[in-house]
């Protein structure tokens, strides 16, 4: 049993790298048996076909995704009780975590799914889209507590404000990929956190 989830691990550990490399539609399913070392009756024992496996993948990063996020912004929590400097903290934890990978971050299966969105069925764009709401909805409350401490110098939509950490992100995977530059996510991530700074503290005068 033991044996059977480590293989099933190393299926989506492969197939996962794989995906971020190259994409989903160049991936077969024939090159991840060669490198994985099994047969092909062995990757069907855990996957019955491609869309299974890229369900499996998008799963795995989201709840991978989730369990960063839930350490970082309690962990801020824990160190500043008041909202906006718990959120700056939870945005520099965040840089330094992305800025530690050596060669920059390997990409996103969430964004990648929606580059190559016709390879899949309904059900993994609903993960996807479900996966992005939820993302919306964690960032929207701990910017909302912000709000009802530190009324906004410009009005925001707070949906829109909160979807900006996402879109960062990702922008900052494509940049760096881009520019060759692995820096420049935990940058971008650091200007987004100036912005929220100058978004949400009191101005002088007051």
């Amino acid at each position: 049993m033991r044996k059977g989830k480590e293989t099933r691990d190393r299926i989506l550990e492969v197939a996962e790298a794989a995906v971020l490399a190259k994409g989903f539609g160049a991936t077969s399913i024939e090159e991840l048996i060669v490198e994985i070392g099994i047969t092909k009756s062995g990757f069907f024992y855990h996957f019955r076909d491609k869309n299974e496996l890229a369900k499996a993948l998008l799963n795995r990063y989201i709840d991978a995704d989730e369990r960063i996020f839930d350490d970082i912004f309690r962990r801020a929590g824990e160190l500043m009780d008041d909202p906006l400097q718990s959120f700056l903290l939870g945005l520099k934890l965040l840089a330094e975590l992305l800025s530690d990978l050596p060669n920059g971050h390997p990409g996103c299966l969430v964004a990648t799914s929606c580059y190559y969105e016709r390879l899949f069925d309904r059900e993994i764009q609903d993960i996807n889209r479900l996966a992005v709401l939820r993302w919306r909805t964690r960032f929207r409350g701990l910017i909302q507590e912000i709000i009802d401490v530190y009324p906004p110098r410009e009005t925001v939509d707070v949906d829109r404000l909160a979807d900006m950490v996402s879109t960062v992100l990702e922008g900052g995977i494509v940049m760096s990929k881009a520019l060759k530059e692995p820096d420049t996510l935990a940058s971008q991530l650091l200007v987004f956190r100036t912005f929220i700074k100058l978004l949400f503290q009191p101005s002088p005068q007051n």
